[in-house]
């Protein structure tokens, strides 16, 4: 009697029906056993897992190639790593500030009449998060999703200007200041000078360093332990942004920027 045709797809009972990754799986369980358990060794990971020591070795190594693990050499224990601190500020971040944010955006927008942004830090780039646009034909356009450089708009000479020094050392040392106009700042000599004036009057100045014919003002946002967080500007055309309009610009976005800070708590 011949067999009957077995269907093509997914076989009727899956090695596992729920559809998860069993080694993301068996990673992100050893990873929640040392936030509750830090300072366990390698074989008493192990045994609490119930894993070879070969299998859990090869996972906490994984863990700590991308720093959300690491070891202390002296002890030879685990512990939760830095990178997951970025990832539990990240969720604290995310978890309100776009919806706090959209009505101070519409407010800053209708006040000005240029477009309003929300931006926070990624990596060596501002990430655009929100963005309420002016009725104006020209005007500037960064839909959420856009990364721009740091070193060449106002949101990021905000939050180098006023996140920590390493944040801004770390960009000179490593990362090439590209030119994309005659105006960008493409010296660290260059963009220290404008760190010290952005502290000095509270808000940056992108005087058309990204793009020409276009400028931005952005200042700082604040969290309740006054960490800056994200980054709050207005852009337009350089016809409408013209230089005797930034100190009234500067003054309208650093408040913006305030009424945001007061809602995270800072």
């Amino acid at each position: 009697m011949a067999e009957p045709t077995r269907r093509r797809g997914r076989p009727r009972s899956a090695p596992d029906a729920s559809g998860t990754i069993q080694a993301l799986d068996r990673a992100l369980d050893i990873l929640d056993l040392l936030a509750g358990h830090p300072g366990l060794t390698l074989s008493e990971v192990a045994e609490k897992m119930d894993q070879s020591p070969s299998t859990v070795h090869r996972v906490l190594h994984t863990l700590a190639a991308r720093g959300v693990a690491e070891t202390d050499p002296a002890t030879q224990s685990w512990h939760i790593g830095p990178a997951t601190f970025r990832l539990g500020s990240a969720f604290m971040r995310r978890s309100g500030i776009v919806e706090r944010a959209r009505p101070i955006l519409r407010a800053l927008m209708e006040h000005t009449g240029e477009t309003a942004n929300l931006g926070i830090l990624n990596g060596e780039a501002v990430l655009f998060l929100s963005q309420i646009e002016t009725q104006e034909t020209i005007r500037a356009f960064f839909p959420p999703g856009t990364r721009s450089p740091l070193h060449c708009s106002g949101i990021g000479k905000a939050l180098l200007a006023f996140g920590p020094p390493a944040t801004l050392e770390g960009l000179l040392r490593q990362v090439p200041l590209k030119r994309f106009t005659d105006r960008t700042l493409t010296t660290a000599e260059a963009l220290e000078e404008d760190m010290a004036r952005i502290r000095h009057r509270g808000f940056a100045f992108d005087d058309e360093e990204k793009s020409r014919g276009m400028r931005c003002i952005a200042a700082p946002v604040f969290d309740f332990s006054g960490e800056a967080v994200a980054g709050i500007s207005v852009s337009g055309p350089s016809h409408r942004i013209g230089h005797e309009h930034v100190k009234t610009l500067g003054a309208a976005v650093a408040a913006a920027a305030g009424d945001l800070s007061h809602a995270l708590g800072a």
